[in-house]
């Protein structure tokens, strides 16, 4: 079973044993603020609930690199444009989206902590630098799964 029919799967269980309990009926706005699977579940139009949904199996991917302080990650190919979405725990995290030959692509920031993402837009071979001041996370996304900043 692949890795979206297991998350179906069990979303599709959740589904079950919050229509069993009863879920009280919560506003769409309140999932789209990120209130976990349950509020999914009481989200009437498909299209919303699809999106919360899609948000809330975003929190279940693994990174595709993380850290502590500062570090140089592998080069990495992208064929389309990519959503790099990055987290940090620190008061500071700055990071460096360079192109295959080292030049500076993108200079990305956190201050305080928190999420960001950056719209990669060209197709490439690229590598990140990164400097923080706590542990952070970074992945790449399709351009149609998150909202980039």
């Amino acid at each position: 079973m692949g890795a979206r029919a297991a998350v179906m799967a069990r979303l599709a269980a959740v589904a079950l044993v919050g229509a069993h309990v009863g879920l009280a009926v919560v506003n769409d706005a309140m999932a789209r603020d990120g209130d976990g699977l349950q509020t999914c579940l009481a989200i009437t139009p498909d299209e919303a609930r699809l999106a919360c949904y899609d948000r809330e199996v975003r929190k279940l991917a693994p990174p595709l690199f993380a850290g502590r302080l500062n570090r140089t990650t592998d080069p990495f190919r992208i064929d389309q444009p990519t959503v790099l979405r990055f987290q940090s725990d620190g008061a500071i995290f700055v990071l460096y989206l360079k192109s295959a030959d080292g030049a500076v692509v993108q200079n990305l920031h956190i201050g305080g902590g928190g999420e960001a993402t950056y719209l990669i837009e060209q197709p490439g071979t690229y590598f990140l630098d990164v400097s923080g001041s706590e542990s952070w996370r970074i992945w790449l996304e399709p351009r149609n799964s998150a909202e980039t900043n």
